[in-house]
């Protein structure tokens, strides 16, 4: 049985635009999901006088994630008042150059690992930049976020309200 040219092409027609639906509600879903993983992949930074401040809100996980930078190379950090230094995983460690410091004994969730110290020439987080900030290579240490640890974050004045933390860097 033979179709009508009208018909088939109203066919091909209709499944064209089921095709471009599904594509254009896969890239909005993946945005939005980039979105609820990372809501603070563009840092706005906020200036007054003598300080710099950088708002990060919590992600659907209810940790603070921003991507930022150690010596001018973009990074993925994840804030962790409960870590003493930066802990950078070890992979990340070799492709950042970082200079090998003395060795240093971690009690990690995987056991004990020997890691090592290093220090950061320079760390960014939107318009606060600190420099000379101590941390420790990780290895074991999966994916490539770095732990924004208290060896950075004692250099600025935070607070965490609801869902929004506030990063301040007094410059005077």
């Amino acid at each position: 049985m033979n179709q009508a040219p009208g018909k088939r092409a109203g066919k091909v027609l209709l499944i064209v635009a089921w095709a471009a639906g599904l594509f254009l509600a896969t890239r909005f879903f993946g945005q939005w999901e980039n979105q609820q993983r990372n809501p603070n992949a563009q840092v706005q930074s906020e200036h007054g006088d003598g300080y710099v401040e950088v708002r990060l809100l919590g992600n659907g996980q209810g940790h603070f994630v921003l991507d930022g930078a150690i010596n001018g190379q973009l990074v993925h950090f994840m804030l962790d008042t409960g870590a003493t230094d930066v802990a950078i995983p070890e992979a990340l460690g070799r492709q950042l150059n970082l200079k090998r410091g003395s060795p240093v004994l971690l009690s990690t969730a995987n056991g004990r690992t020997e890691g090592y110290r290093t220090r950061l020439d320079s760390l960014q987080l939107g318009d606060i930049h600190l420099q000379g900030v101590r941390a420790i290579v990780v290895p074991g240490l999966d994916g490539q976020t770095v732990l924004l640890g208290m060896s950075a974050l004692k250099q600025l004045e935070f607070t965490q309200r609801g869902g929004t933390m506030l990063l301040r860097q007094n410059l005077k």
